[in-house]
């Protein structure tokens, strides 16, 4: 079966359908989902989704688009939800160059604390790194980040890059821009990196993989994801589907 290890059935856009649609997982053969946070207001209906569907397990964390609202009892309340058994990982957590909706010197901050929290409560973190590679592995190195590993979702980085991260012990997660026509970097890292330190990942209901592209994404589309990693691996697209299932499992402890 598939494990989706990145996905958002708290955003608005399921808003009206998130039942039926995850309802029908299991005869889709997706069997696990990772729910990534975005911020700490929504953690309470992600554990609600994990309460009512076995299969799905939760991150918590604040996005670094939220950062400049977060204050040290915000890691406190993070601590506190970390007790609930289907919390498996922080995040997501990382820095947003791109958008810039919070500062980056407040981003940074709040991703170094966070970091520090996953170490403290034995946690992996999930890393959004967007335009912000070199600073996004000067606080990772800096804090230790390999005393609890984790993943780099969306991964966006260089081959030289994914060297050290895999170095970490931690692994890549890779969605639908891998399916992206024009998506050449992407690919170049999915073939270098080890079959067993990758997962699949949607980020519902974002970067939907072609042929859907543009319409809303769902973990319905993850196995574009996995087609796609097995044709750049030239494996049998069974073998890519045990591997990111048993990756995704031992990485989030499931």
């Amino acid at each position: 079966m598939l494990f989706d290890t990145h996905a958002h059935y708290t955003d608005e856009r399921f808003s009206d359908d998130v039942d039926e649609i995850l309802s029908s997982m299991p005869a889709n053969n997706v069997g696990l989902i990772m729910n990534s946070c975005s911020d700490i207001p929504e953690i309470d209906g992600i554990l609600a989704l994990c309460e009512e569907y076995p299969f799905i397990y939760a991150s918590i964390g604040v996005h670094p688009h939220e950062a400049e609202h977060m204050t040290e009892k915000d890691i406190d309340i993070l601590r506190e939800y970390a007790k609930n058994p289907k919390v498996k990982a922080i995040g997501e957590i990382g820095l947003d160059y791109y958008y810039d909706f919070s500062p980056r010197d407040i981003q940074k901050q709040w991703f170094a604390r966070q970091v520090e929290l996953a170490k403290e409560l034995k946690l992996p973190v999930i890393i959004h790194d967007r335009d912000a590679h070199k600073d996004c592995m000067d606080i990772l190195r800096e804090h230790s980040v390999k005393e609890c590993g984790g993943v780099f979702h969306c991964y966006a980085g260089s081959v030289e890059m994914a060297r050290e991260i895999l170095d970490w012990g931690m692994y890549i997660a890779f969605g639908g821009s891998l399916t992206f026509k024009k998506s050449v970097k992407p690919k170049e890292v999915a073939k270098y990196v080890p079959l067993d330190r990758i997962v699949i990942e949607t980020d519902s209901p974002y970067l939907t993989p072609e042929p859907h592209r543009g319409k809303r994404n769902s973990s319905l589309y993850v196995h574009y994801v996995a087609e796609k990693l097995a044709e750049i691996k030239g494996l049998p697209v069974e073998e890519i589907e045990n591997a990111t299932w048993e990756n995704g499992k031992r990485l989030f402890g499931i």
